[in-house]
């Protein structure tokens, strides 16, 4: 099995492909750069943009992951929608099934968090129903990592204290985990067991 991730730090920290690999015991290749926008996926202009289209046109996938920028779901969830639905039919041409990473709302009471429109659960909501609606809308898979970040917050320390918003190494964990279980599922439900 290849998986191909698309993204950005939330992606990368914390050698999060690396775990997913290890969990899944598969090949997994990951685009990211900083604040990366699934947009710049799709432009050809742009160095991650053409390597990206040309890894979907050259090269088999199994699975392909795409993680929009942070609170973009949020605040401008057409332009997140646009962006995931051009990408779902190039990631459909390839044969591959694609797999949103639903990412998770700033700490709660935190400086990064305040500078927003939004409480806590108003970004939560806001970005668990933005990609709700990209996985139905492109009959996509969704890992709800942000969920399980809400549920599990107040038990595990999940965000990396520097900067309250990117993972810690227990948030990378399982985020990897969360994606892992839902491309599992996939696989177990295709097998019909």
């Amino acid at each position: 099995m290849r998986i191909l991730m698309l993204g950005n730090s939330f992606t990368y920290y914390h050698r999060m492909p690396e775990i997913l690999s290890e969990i899944l015991k598969c090949e997994v290749v990951s685009h990211t750069r900083g604040g990366a926008q699934l947009s710049e996926q799709l432009n050809e202009n742009t160095e991650m943009g053409a390597r990206t289209l040309k890894a979907l046109r050259e090269e088999k996938w199994d699975y392909v992951v795409l993680q929009e920028q942070s609170i973009l779901p949020a605040k401008s969830t057409d332009c997140f929608l646009k962006s995931a639905a051009g990408l779902c039919r190039i990631i459909r041409e390839n044969g591959a099934m694609p797999v949103f990473y639903a990412t998770w709302a700033y700490r709660e009471g935190s400086k990064i968090l305040a500078k927003t429109p939004y409480t806590f659960q108003e970004m939560d909501e806001k970005l668990l129903n933005a990609y709700k609606q990209a996985a139905e809308k492109n009959n996509a898979l969704m890992a709800p990592v942000g969920q399980a970040f809400s549920s599990l917050r107040s038990f595990i320390s999940l965000y990396e204290k520097e900067d309250d918003y990117h993972p810690s190494e227990a948030g990378s964990a399982i985020a990897a985990g969360v994606i892992a279980k839902t491309i599992l599922t996939d696989l177990l439900n295709k097998s019909g067991s």
